[in-house]
């Protein structure tokens, strides 16, 4: 293991040298969550066998037809995967401490491969766990798997409300907010600003329409008023063949001359492809949130509260690129499983599963709140990030907004809505 050390003696001493490393260890311990106290334990039972918990992810090859919206973003590559690699080091950070270790094993198919055949590869070495950088279709195909057995999945990219509803699993979690989530945590901030009066523009594609209908349902649920709402007539991947930016100053404001009076324009463009053209080219001069413009995500590059800045300097040092969500998720995941290991000494599936569904569990994400699982659907509880394109605006769930349970349990279908029967 790499130790931080920080010198706060001087000279060469022995004892100088050592107390440096020593300090080293403890601040290794706290930048993966774990208590000084299991660690003093751990260190005097030297004689242990050393456990091992294999996790596999299986994700997508980027799209190739995909292009970046603007040539400062280039698409990331490896998103989700680089996540999961940061958290196998953080876990074994731990881990060789207290006779833990884990290991990553990869799958990456193809966009027209068989993810069933890369769930095989990842069980054929030794994956006890599977976390899937997978979109909904593809995840379908991998909880159906006969090769799945009962091996548990964290998903860590799809937002569909659907799998923590009526098409939930029980051999399945989720380390990345629905949309749902993301709804409420923006009603709750636009309710706070008094922003009352949506106008909701989403585009052509299935994923917009899903994410419409979430701001919808976040509107009802925090008494706001969508008084119109329109469809963006054009094809995704077309914006360079729409004309220049004459064009667009002419066309945004046409498309939007004729909706009614709001306070505030809502997007839902998750795809990316029209989104970022309505900030200052709407016909009046109102805010533009939602995915563009304010948007809410469970991660950003530019949040740094609450030690975040640290886990985005160790990802930026080994991915040489910013963490996006799908990279959060996906560490959100396998930590997951490394402090539920850590707290009860075991690594044994049930142990661990029993534990991270307990309300003893917590992991500590660099958002304010410590995170958990919904017991009734499976869902990560956590904050959400209401976030300009560089600088954080506010967190989520919102001041006042309480529970009788956890204010983050105000974010998403809660257990009495649920539509999830295990």
């Amino acid at each position: 293991m790499t130790r931080t050390t920080m010198t706060m003696c001087s000279g060469n001493s022995p004892r100088c040298l050592a107390g440096v490393e020593r300090r080293g260890i403890v601040i290794a311990a706290l930048l993966v969550g774990l208590a000084w106290p299991a660690w003093v334990t751990a260190q005097d039972e030297n004689d242990q066998e050393t456990a091992t918990i294999t996790i596999g992810y299986l994700g997508l090859e980027r799209d190739p037809d995909r292009e970046p919206l603007s040539v400062i973003e280039p698409i990331p590559e490896q998103e989700g995967l680089e996540g999961a690699r940061l958290a196998i080091s953080d876990n074994n950070a731990t881990g060789q401490f207290i006779g833990q270790e884990f290991e990553l094993v990869e799958s990456v198919v193809a966009r027209d491969g068989d993810v069933a055949k890369g769930l095989e590869a990842l069980t054929d070495k030794g994956a006890e766990w599977i976390v899937s950088g997978l979109p909904r279709e593809a995840l379908a195909t991998v909880l159906d798997s006969e090769a799945l057995g009962d091996r548990i999945v964290f998903n860590a990219m799809a937002p569909d409300d659907e799998l923590r509803g009526d098409a939930c699993r029980s051999n399945l979690f989720h380390t990345t907010p629905s949309r749902r989530m993301l709804g409420d945590a923006l009603a709750q901030y636009l309710g706070y600003k008094e922003w009352n009066d949506w106008a909701l523009v989403y585009g052509n594609t299935e994923q917009d329409d899903a994410l419409a209908q979430a701001f919808r349902d976040s509107a009802v649920r925090f008494g706001h008023d969508i008084v119109d709402e329109k469809m963006w007539p054009h094809e995704p991947m077309a914006r360079r063949a729409e004309g220049g930016f004459h064009a667009i100053q002419r066309e945004v404001p046409a498309f939007l001359q004729d909706i009614e009076t709001h306070d505030v324009l809502v997007v839902a463009d998750e795809t990316d492809y029209f989104g970022e053209y309505l900030p200052y080219q709407t016909d009046l001069p109102r805010p533009v949130v939602g995915t563009q413009g304010l948007a809410v995500t469970a991660w950003h590059r530019a949040h740094e509260s609450w030690g975040a800045v640290q886990l985005q300097r160790r990802f930026e040092e080994q991915a040489e690129r910013w963490m996006t969500p799908r990279d959060f998720a996906a560490w959100l995941a396998v930590r997951s499983l490394g402090e539920s290991a850590a707290r009860i000494q075991s690594t044994k599936r049930d142990a661990v599963l029993d534990y991270m569904l307990s309300e003893e569990f917590e992991l500590a994400g660099y958002l304010g709140y410590p995170v958990s699982y919904r017991t009734w659907n499976h869902q990560l509880r956590q904050p959400i990030l209401v976030t300009g394109p560089r600088m954080v605006a506010s967190v989520s769930p919102q001041e006042g907004y309480l529970h009788p349970r956890t204010m983050l349990d105000s974010l998403g279908a809660d257990e009495g809505e649920t539509q999830c029967d295990f």
